[in-house]
């Protein structure tokens, strides 16, 4: 029987990084903590909304949204679109004004003789202004974003109009500027306003002062850019960063809707970078999907994103149909309610958004536990070739820790840390099991072990197992640990590959110590000779079929990983995850509770029950998922670091419970059996 032996000297490496990986992690617990108000707010608009569909004044629905809990508005730029229908402005077809004319139907003198003198042109727009202020700041931006030769100004008896060589439909939409009326109505109810500027085409300076300086007299709480642009685009940021930091304004970077990163927007990490990362990232309910939702769904749903995604800004939307027989607006005053009473038992303070402080990692931490890693992916490869000199070993150390330190040591490290992540999320686990398949290979018994024991050195092993996944995600955060990985400017590579690939470096271990369908179960032969045979196997109809469903259910397990559209979930395991949220503070992930760490505990009593070795190796394959898994949560760096260290130890724990049961089980079942058994034998 082949022994593998564990270098002393590697595992003393690890242990060094592994202290320094935890150092890192305390530090980045404390940022995360630091970072814990939430800005709860809704669009403006909405509440006009809901004022016009109550039928009550506008300044009443504010009024009970403080009370409720918003802290902010969000106020978008104006449009034709809204001013004609507030009747402070008015954009009027050069069509409609002739066809009004020609019909008789235009009474008013002073655009009659507009047109008399050939002045109304049917493919021109005109601009009328009700509200001294509105029409002025809509002028302003219609020369910014048409410039003089598209924009003319007319006599209209005693009022002035503006005439505008444009669309009128593309025109109507058209973004105008922020509306200085909306903020100080926002601001007079006690509201921040949450601003959403656009870019101009062909921005300068001068278009990036003018919007600041519509903002300068009022509460800013965040910057949130609308359209594929922010305010400088690609080219022109420096005088935004300026201007922002100027004034000490955070900036809101919208979640993409698969969760993963954020909506694209030209320039916008360089402001987030020239910010020094004073940035918050929002998230909104899909209003499509909003009205799908019950209420104490959303409720739950906000509760859950800005714990687990750092989400700092809430924009909410408001429900248009009520609920029971409360009305439109109580229905709504309690979802705002209910969401920041929700959030302050998950200890949020509401208001304008935190963020996180520009940490980075200190670089001999991270050079130390680069040698930590590298200690780990030599220990693996000496526990599959066993011939492997020490001397050889060291020798590949030196090597992997020179090439991986220097690029880090010089700040050229980016990629590297990421490769070394990818390392510790696949090394660790496999090294937990393998470990455990050489302790009970050590320890194979003559006869079968009774329960009680049996169920204890399940437990030991699961818990050693574990400890040393563990070990691979305290290096898998701390070497990734900084702002941009905590906001998600920078994300884990690799989440599929984490999935499968422990599994492939357990499966080779495994068929080092142990003959899958040989006789000999301990003394296998050679890798190459024991895949061969296993290629050149008899197959059977049966063992085919289990094949096909075997490569369903791996491509289902790795199609429902990361964020990518995949595999959907079912709806009773939509239950299930829903009733895991209100049963733990983080929801063990269901690969792990449900399937990995059961099957480690049944792999366990395989082997002392001497079930056959197929089955055994099944098993440790199924485990291994389990293990892969409480490692790869902590790939998602956006998540509070402490939430997937409780996340990985419920799924041990439950898991482990769970496994012990279906153990208990299987016993209980065999007794009866066996029971069975010895009557008919003794009838007989």
């Amino acid at each position: 029987m082949t022994k593998f032996k564990y270098n002393r000297l590697l595992i003393v490496c690890i242990i060094i990084g592994l202290i320094a990986a935890i150092g890192v992690n305390i530090q980045r617990n404390s940022v995360e903590k630091a970072n814990m108000t939430v800005d709860l707010a809704i669009d403006y608009e909405d509440m006009v909304k809901l004022a016009q569909l109550e039928g009550i004044p506008v300044e009443e629905v504010l009024s009970q949204a403080k009370q409720a809990g918003i802290s902010s508005l969000a106020v978008y730029e104006t449009t034709f679109e809204k001013l004609n229908k507030n009747g402070k402005a008015m954009a009027i077809a050069g069509s409609s004004v002739l066809e009004n004319y020609y019909s008789g139907t235009l009474s008013d003198p002073a655009w009659r003789t507009l047109v008399q003198q050939g002045t109304i042109k049917a493919d021109e727009v005109y601009v009328v202004g009700h509200d001294k202020q509105t029409y002025t700041e809509v002028k302003e931006d219609l020369f910014r974003r048409l410039g003089k030769e598209r924009v003319n100004v007319l006599d209209l008896g005693n009022q002035e109009i503006l005439a505008v060589k444009a669309n009128y439909t593309e025109l109507l939409k058209m973004n105008l500027g922020m509306p200085t009326d909306e903020m100080k109505a926002v601001n007079d109810a006690g509201f921040y306003v949450l601003a959403r500027p656009s870019n101009y085409k062909n921005v300068t300076d001068d278009d990036i002062n003018a919007v600041f300086d519509r903002l300068k007299d009022f509460k800013i709480s965040e910057i949130v850019f609308s359209g594929s642009e922010t305010l400088g685009g690609l080219h022109n940021t420096e005088r935004t960063i300026e201007l922002m930091k100027e004034r000490d304004i955070t900036l809101g970077m919208i979640e993409h809707v698969t969760q993963l990163q954020f909506y694209p927007q030209d320039g916008l990490y360089d402001i987030a970078r020239g910010l020094d990362y004073k940035v918050a990232r929002l998230y909104t309910i899909p209003k499509d999907e909003q009205p799908k939702l019950k209420m104490d769904v959303a409720v739950e749903r906000w509760a859950n994103t800005d714990e687990e995604r750092n989400i700092r800004i809430d924009l909410m939307h408001i429900y248009e149909k009520p609920e029971g027989d409360m009305s439109l607006l109580a229905t709504n005053m309690k979802y705002i309610s209910d969401t920041k009473a929700k959030l302050e038992s998950k200890g949020f303070i509401i208001g304008p958004a935190s963020h996180f402080e520009p940490f980075f990692g200190n670089t001999i931490l991270q050079v130390i536990m680069l040698l930590g890693i590298c200690s780990a992916c030599v220990l693996y490869i000496s526990l599959v070739y066993p011939s492997l000199s020490n001397k050889k070993q060291y020798i590949l150390l030196a090597i992997c820790f020179v090439i991986t330190a220097v690029p880090v040591l010089i700040g050229k490290g980016s990629t590297i840390r990421i490769m070394a992540a990818l390392a510790a999320a696949n090394v660790f686990p496999a090294i937990g099991m393998i470990s455990q398949l050489d302790v009970i290979r050590r320890n194979r018994l003559i006869g079968k072990l009774k329960f009680g024991p049996l169920l204890l050195k399940a437990v030991k092993a699961i818990v050693c197992a574990s400890v040393v996944s563990m070990m691979g995600a305290m290096f898998l955060s701390g070497i990734l640990s900084d702002v941009e990985f905590f906001l998600e400017m920078s994300i884990f590579r690799g989440i599929k590959l984490t999935f499968v690939l422990p599994i492939i470096l357990v499966a080779i271990a495994f068929m080092q110590r142990f003959d899958i369908f040989g006789d000999n179960l301990l003394t296998p032969p050679a890798f190459k000779e024991q895949a061969k045979r296993i290629l050149n196997m008899t197959v059977s109809v049966k063992a085919l079929v289990g094949f096909l469903i075997a490569m369903i259910v791996a491509v289902i397990f790795i199609g429902r990983s990361g964020h990518t559209d995949g595999v959907p979930v079912p709806g009773i395991e939509l239950k299930i995850r829903a009733f895991l949220e209100q049963a733990f503070y983080a929801r063990p992930r269901s690969k792990e509770i449900f399937i990995g760490h059961p099957a480690f505990i049944i792999m366990i009593m395989a082997w002392y029950r001497k079930w056959p070795a197929a089955i055994f190796f099944i098993l440790s394959i199924v485990a291994t998922i389990g293990q892969g898994s409480m490692v790869e949560t902590f790939a998602h760096m956006r998540t509070p670091v402490f939430m997937s260290l409780m996340r990985g130890f419920d799924g041990a724990l439950w898991g482990a419970v769970i496994g012990c049961v279906v153990m208990g089980a299987l016993y209980l079942w065999q007794y009866i059996a066996s029971s069975t058994d010895r009557s008919k034998s003794l009838n007989e």
